[in-house]
């Protein structure tokens, strides 16, 4: 208990707080996640299986939150996660593709893996073994809903309705990313639609189902670590008029920006006051070049796939171009993860110890580009509105 209270003060946490770790889904971007989890354990001085009451997550946060339960440290997850990252996104067939041909790749090889380091333990045994409450989401096609397999313990009293679930069948589970992979038969992607941010699942599974008492916002200190966010910035006068078919570029757009925004409305109402007591701590970046040009400019050269030698190097074009399943730029990722980690420790003095946003209540590293003077204008007009297309 020394330790932890030490790490408490460490990250300036409150003695009475619980703490829950919650991370968000990105396929290969997960590697930034674990930049910033080692960096934790760094500051904490024990690792985050020791230092959190509860751990969450979503498709590879999900990996990785179940992997932090069994008592592996973030240094272990990540030797691991490469392995995994290297071997599982192997191609179902020459002819499979997510569009045409689909799942594009097979699950063998991610089911082996999980199998040899997990063998069949419960998420309940995992939750006995650490002592930390999990949970780990995902998308029930049959019912039409989430689906959380969770297990809370206190006083050797354990609660949870999927318990005594494998916990590789929901890490399984939570990773089935439709035309990637094959479905767990009624299971997938537990980020599927608009929950690829589980820090509010997270916290109303605690403080409503969790053990009577242990868990309140008001005694809450909470950790979200995002993958990185892909804003789709479209000229004022492309929105009309995008380029290539409407239908394709709106329903690609659609994808993208139903799960962003999502998380973005987690994060504006976890941070807004209106949950009484919280201590929020959000860590996510913009894959832009305004974000990106905020963080140290580190070397990416003898990087595969990546043609500039230097981060602030890259392209809007470059960061908009990297997939959840892009194996060649898995090292851009977690060249990126530790630039993170440089750009928090220096506008923290001790990283991790508040939330990532400025004086003004917004993310430091997430880009917006507003243009409040030119909609005040235009929008004040009648002559503008009367004359715009319809």
């Amino acid at each position: 208990m020394t330790d932890r209270t030490n790490s408490f003060k460490a990250l300036n946490i409150k003695g009475d707080r619980r703490l829950v770790l919650c991370l968000d889904g990105g396929g290969i971007r997960g590697i930034m996640t674990l930049q910033m989890l080692k960096k934790l354990e760094e500051v904490a001085g024990i690792p985050c299986f020791e230092l959190f009451d509860m751990v969450a997550g979503t498709s590879t946060g999900g990996i990785i939150a179940g992997l932090i339960a069994v008592g592996k440290t973030a240094t272990e997850i990540e030797t691991l996660y490469i392995r995994l990252v290297k071997q599982v996104f192997t191609k179902m067939s020459f002819m499979a593709n997510r569009f045409i041909n689909p799942p594009e790749y097979s699950k063998r090889n991610y089911r082996d893996l999980l199998k040899q380091n997990l063998d069949n333990i419960t998420i309940k045994q995992a939750c006995i073994k650490t002592g930390t409450d999990i949970m780990i989401t995902a998308k029930d096609v049959a019912a039409g809903e989430e689906t959380y397999f969770t297990c809370f313990q206190e006083n050797g009293n354990y609660i949870g309705t999927y318990q005594d679930v494998l916990l590789r069948a929901a890490l399984e589970a939570t990773m089935s990313a439709p035309t990637y992979f094959t479905s767990l038969e009624r299971f997938v992607d537990g980020g599927t639609t608009t929950y690829n941010n589980p820090v509010l699942a997270a916290i109303m599974e605690a403080v409503k189902y969790g053990p009577p008492g242990k868990y309140s916002t008001e005694r809450m200190t909470v950790f979200s670590f995002g993958t990185g966010c892909r804003p789709q910035f479209v000229q004022p006068d492309k929105v009309a008029h995008p380029d290539g078919p409407d239908a394709y570029f709106w329903l690609q757009w659609l994808m993208t920006e139903s799960g962003d925004d999502s998380s973005d409305m987690q994060n504006f109402l976890l941070r807004s006051g209106a949950i009484n007591g919280l201590d929020f701590r959000r860590f996510q970046i913009s894959l832009d070049t305004v974000a990106i040009r905020k963080l140290p400019n580190l070397e990416l050269t003898n990087l595969d796939d990546v043609k500039a030698d230097w981060l602030w190097d890259l392209s809007d074009e470059d960061l908009a171009d990297i997939p959840l399943d892009k194996v060649s730029l898995f090292p851009l990722m977690q060249v990126i993860g530790k630039a993170m980690v440089e750009y928090i420790t220096g506008v923290q003095n001790v990283p991790f110890t508040a939330d990532l946003i400025g004086p003004d209540g917004k993310e430091l590293l997430v880009s917006r580009l507003g243009d409040v003077a030119r909609i005040k204008a235009q929008m004040s007009r009648a002559s503008w509105l009367d004359g715009y297309e319809v």
